[in-house]
């Protein structure tokens, strides 16, 4: 089988292409073969670091940088790398960008003591580098070191010392001073208060002790009135304490419900002396037989002779009787009779 010369282009131009892609990778610092995973780390000044420098750990090179991508703000820049190496890193490590003496840059990974490690993808602590010259003058001599450090933190302190001496706080301060006057001679006046409350003679805590004692000597002189108070309030207590409460609690509660019994027959329409109370027929009889009493009585005093004749020649009188109460009783619970 005769294979034409575009096919061979093709297949020419797809190899270059393949090769062309994992030659950019490999520079970049993927593994073309073997297993690599992502670690990120956050700084704010990455100190010219690029892509491809060496991640090291204990001066071996595990990985490399595969991109630096800053925030729209550039105060955080994240720097992914590619770690080739199978390692356990500790949680607590750290990456600090270190540059050597020609001034390439890389990664060093300090390894922490924790138990647990990092995961894939997940990003690692950082810390500030110290400089070149740092690292250089902590290795020729220490002492030197320490001595810059101390000399940095005094010209900080010189520095905030300045900023309190400006005029807003040297004004601040005047005004301080002038309330701890004010706050002292307050004291003073405290001091002598308190030496005024505190005299022997005429103190009025003295005073107050003199009546304390006093109160204190009647107490004592009464402690027999008081003992014997005491021990009639234990005999009342223990008389109190035999009587048969609940017994009486119980007659009272029984004596309670009948009541409350009686009541409820009173409050009914059932027996006598509820329908005595609550029915009106017989109200409403004896206001009619009052009525009929009373006009029988006022007819008795108008017409006396239709009940009693005590005339010789007279005749008696048939004329006939009161049908309506006389107006003079006019208090009298007249009914209305249809």
């Amino acid at each position: 089988m005769k294979i034409s010369n575009e096919t061979k282009i093709g297949i020419l131009a797809a190899f270059a292409i393949t090769l062309l892609i994992l030659g950019f990778n490999f520079l970049k610092g993927k593994s073309l073969f073997g297993k690599s995973h992502t670690l990120y780390a956050k700084y704010t000044d990455v100190q010219g670091l690029a892509n491809s420098n060496p991640v090291m750990i204990n001066g071996l090179q595990v990985g490399t940088v595969y991109s630096i991508t800053p925030d729209k703000s550039m105060k955080q820049i994240l720097v992914n790398m590619t770690l080739t190496k199978d390692v356990d890193i500790p949680k607590n490590s750290v990456a600090v960008i270190n540059s050597d003496l020609l001034g390439q840059k890389s990664v060093i990974i300090h390894l922490g003591d924790a138990t647990e490690f990092i995961a894939k993808k997940d990003t690692i602590a950082t810390i500030p580098s110290t400089g070149i010259f740092n690292e250089v003058l902590s290795k020729v001599n220490p002492v030197f070191l320490e001595v810059k450090k101390a000399i940095g933190s005094i010209d900080s302190v010189l520095g905030n010392f300045n900023r309190i001496l400006d005029p807003a706080a040297k004004n601040n301060i005047g005004a301080t001073l002038d309330n701890l006057n004010k706050t002292t001679a307050n004291l003073i006046n405290a001091s002598a208060s308190l030496t005024i409350l505190l005299n022997t003679q005429t103190g009025a805590l003295a005073k107050t002790l003199d009546n304390l004692n006093s109160f204190t000597g009647n107490l004592a002189t009464n402690n027999d009135k008081i003992n014997s108070m005491v021990t009639n309030l234990d005999k009342t207590a223990g008389n109190l304490s035999k009587l048969d409460l609940d017994k009486t609690l119980t007659t009272l509660n029984s004596t309670i419900a009948d009541l409350k019994t009686t009541i409820g027959k009173l409050n009914s329409n059932s027996g006598t002396a509820g329908l005595l109370l609550n029915d009106t027929k017989l109200y409403n009889n004896l206001t009619a037989t009052a009525n009929k009493l009373n006009l029988l009585i006022d007819d008795l005093r108008t017409n006396p002779k239709r009940y009693v004749n005590i005339s010789v020649f007279g005749k008696k009188n048939k004329s006939n009787g009161l049908t309506v109460p006389l107006p003079d009783t006019v208090n009298a619970p007249y009914l209305k009779q249809n």
